[in-house]
């Protein structure tokens, strides 16, 4: 059966094979041939003869009707987990005659779906045919694929014809972003002297720029920051309340993909990095995200074509850097070995539910895989002394 299946596909993807009635119609003309060789009957050789023909013209005109169309494909936009991808094919026709009836197959990969179909009833002479759809997503990724597979039958019906086209086509599938209200995991460590610093550096002490308000002139202000025309508006002494910027080291969010995991806890470890990071940037901190294969990275874009492409248990090619570190991982003996002021994200192994043992004033979450992962990356931490 197998090699039946074979021998069609290759007749359809190299010549063409026969439709139910192209069969039907071979049938009837070898038994016109078979009963007029028997009766010497003219009208049967005619019969027979014309059913032939048919089935010679019928076996051509496909494969000519898809004769130097051509497939063009849009550039797909990325989307979240969950979101519908958007797919744009275009078919141009540079002939002077039209096409019609042609059924087009865009070959998605395994990992995404099925192939999808569209039937096209014509199209015009000179001209281009577009087709666009929706589908929908589950699992981040980044898919490849370039094959569109195009049908017809068309004039007659008898004989099917198939061609494949070349139109590469790359998906970007991020990994889904939590809403988070909160998260202690990253707003606690801006509360460590040891992360965050007050710089000694103010704002010019020019005219302009960065004054946050004015107030009356105390004894020991500078002249240099008396605002001379709302002193003489309001008959008093006013100075510029100048800005003070802070100054901190950067947040680090490290993903332990360099461990082996359980599948659909990578998964959730991968939503947490892209949470928090994303946590970090509504929040305007200076966030990088840090994976065994690709190193420290910045920039919401990069960062999360990373994640949408991360697996586990790749190849470590940097080391972990030294700042304060939120590291999600389900390898506990790597606790130990976080920089100083470190938190972490936990996913015990099956069986495993005891406390891990952190050193040096580490703390951090237990993902416990049966709640909420949005709910738990917004709870207080645990501490390890």
């Amino acid at each position: 059966m197998n090699q039946v299946k074979r021998l069609v596909h290759w007749l359809e993807t190299h010549w063409a094979t026969p439709a139910y009635s192209g069969w039907l119609l071979s049938g009837l003309s070898v038994f016109f041939f078979l009963s007029a060789t028997n009766t010497l009957a003219g009208w049967l050789y005619v019969m027979s003869g014309i059913g032939a023909a048919l089935l010679v013209i019928a076996a051509v005109l496909p494969e000519r009707n898809l004769h130097r169309l051509r497939v063009q494909r849009h550039l797909i936009e990325p989307v979240s987990a969950g979101d519908a991808l958007t797919i744009e094919l275009l078919l141009e026709n540079p002939t002077p005659q039209s096409r019609d009836l042609i059924q087009v197959q865009d070959v998605l990969p395994d990992a995404l779906g099925q192939p999808v179909s569209h039937s096209i009833e014509t199209i015009a002479p000179r001209s281009t045919y577009r087709w666009s759809y929706t589908h929908p997503t589950q699992r981040r990724g980044i898919y490849r694929w370039q094959l569109v597979h195009l049908r017809t039958a068309a004039p007659l019906g008898l004989f099917w014809c198939r061609r494949s086209r070349s139109a590469k086509a790359r998906a970007i599938v991020y990994p889904t972003v939590l809403p988070l209200s909160q998260c202690p995991l990253i707003d606690e460590m801006g509360q460590d002297e040891s992360v965050q610093i007050r710089s000694d550096r103010r704002a010019q002490a020019a005219s302009e720029g960065l004054t946050r308000s004015l107030r009356p002139y105390r004894w020991g202000d500078s002249t240099r920051l008396i605002h001379w025309r709302t002193s003489a508006r309001y008959g008093e002494l006013r100075v510029r309340e100048l800005e003070t910027f802070t100054g901190g080291q950067e947040l680090v969010i490290g993903l332990d993909s360099a461990t082996v995991w359980q599948p659909e806890d990578f998964e959730q470890a991968v939503i947490a990095a892209a949470s928090l990071y994303f946590y970090a940037y509504r929040h305007n901190l200076s966030a990088k995200l840090w994976t065994a294969g690709t190193g420290l990275i910045q920039g919401n874009q990069a960062v999360l074509e990373v994640l949408a492409a991360i697996a586990a248990a790749e190849t470590s090619q940097s080391e972990l850097p030294s700042a304060p570190t939120i590291w999600l991982t389900q390898n506990p003996d790597s606790l130990g070995a976080l920089p100083y002021k470190s938190r972490w994200l936990l996913w015990a192994r099956s069986g495993d539910a005891s406390k891990p043992t952190v050193h040096r004033n580490t703390s951090g979450v237990l993902i416990e895989p049966e709640r909420s992962l949005q709910v738990q990356l917004q709870q207080s931490l645990s501490n390890s002394r």
